[in-house]
Order: C-alpha cells, then structure tokens, then sequence
C-alpha cells in the first residue's frame, strides 16, 4: 500500500528481456536502503526489489504488469518516480495507492500558469464511473486531486514542489502515463454493480 506521495526520482540505468519478462536496473540514491523481497511503486507501478548492488537495484516485470502500464515505452535514461510502502502508523498524505495500475492515459495539454502548471489527460471511457470531480487519481504514482472531469478527460494542477521533485516535469504532451484509479470507488462500483 502507498500513499501516492513520491520519495525520490529515480533513473532506469539497464533493461532486458528475459523471456516475456522485463528486468530494469534502477539507479536511485535509496537503492542502498532497500532489502530484496520490499515493494516499490515505480511511476505508479508496484514491483518487487530481486537484487541490489551499489546503487542500483534490479526488479522484474512480467507480461501481465507490461500490458496494463506504460513500462513498455520505458527507455535506458528515463527518470521515474519512487515510492516505498507505507508503514503502517506513517501519516497518509495522499489516498490508498495500492500500486496496481489500471490503464494508461495520454497527456493532452501541459499549460504553464506561472507558479503552476496544469495538465490535462485523456483516459479510457470505461474507467468514466471511476472518475469525479475534486476525486482522487494516481498518475505515474503520484496522489492528485482531478477536476473538469469529462467521460474521457481530467486536468490536474501541479504545485512547484511536485514539479520539481517528480517526473512530472519531463512530461510532455502525448506521453503516456499510468492510472490508478481510487481503490474506493473501485469497491463502491463493484458493490452498486452487484446489489443492482
């Protein structure tokens, strides 16, 4: 479990395939104060710790994680954010971001408001249940608040400090990004869906 509020940003210094399998090595100041087996959320995306050396440390992703994030577009140099698991009694700034992404969005619109800036994404229409104004949304693992709310669309503010201390301000109109939609809504949908 995590909280959508990011720790540090991190490199990808390797990638592989090993079968239908990715293995990243990532390069982070943190990598040092890991352990195998601990779960990170990398943009949004939860994967397990399998070795560390130095600064760097490795995990994998299989084909399940590939098809339902944007890892697959992800390239040797690219910056990501990271988050490790909440403990349990840790302040929750953000919302419940369980690391399991849902879909992948598309950035439309980056817009500077000098001292902020928003951005507007598009989404699958499926997920339009899944999305309300001033709700909660996890994009490429950090907690926003998402407003014009649409059946495909959002816009998101962003305050200086996640701007600097986020991926965020390498994102550019087209990207594609990682959603994770509130776990919340989630099971209130699912409940509505079954007493109906």
């Amino acid at each position: 479990m995590f909280t959508g509020i990011i720790e540090t940003i991190a490199t990808i210094a390797s990638i592989s395939k090993q079968g239908t399998n990715v293995d990243l090595w990532i390069e982070s100041s943190i990598a040092q104060e890991l352990k195998i087996d601990q779960s990170i959320a990398h943009n949004g995306v939860c994967l397990t710790v399998v070795e560390i050396q130095n600064d760097q440390y490795r995990v994998a992703a299989v084909a399940e994680t590939l098809s339902k994030t944007n890892l697959a577009y992800w390239k040797v140099g690219d910056k990501i954010n990271l988050e490790r698991a909440l403990k349990v009694g840790d302040r929750l700034d953000g919302h419940f971001v369980q690391g399991h992404v849902d879909a992948t969005g598309i950035c439309i619109s980056k817009e500077s408001l000098e001292g902020s800036w928003l951005f507007h994404f598009s989404f699958p229409e499926q997920y339009a249940a899944l999305m309300i104004e001033k709700g909660s949304i996890c994009i490429n693992g950090v907690s926003l608040t998402a407003f014009n709310v649409g059946k495909n669309e959002f816009t998101v503010t962003i305050i200086p400090y996640t701007f600097q201390h986020t991926s965020f301000q390498s994102l550019q109109q087209k990207d594609i990004v990682n959603l994770e939609f509130d776990v919340l809504g989630k099971y209130l949908l699912r409940h509505k869906t079954l007493t109906q």
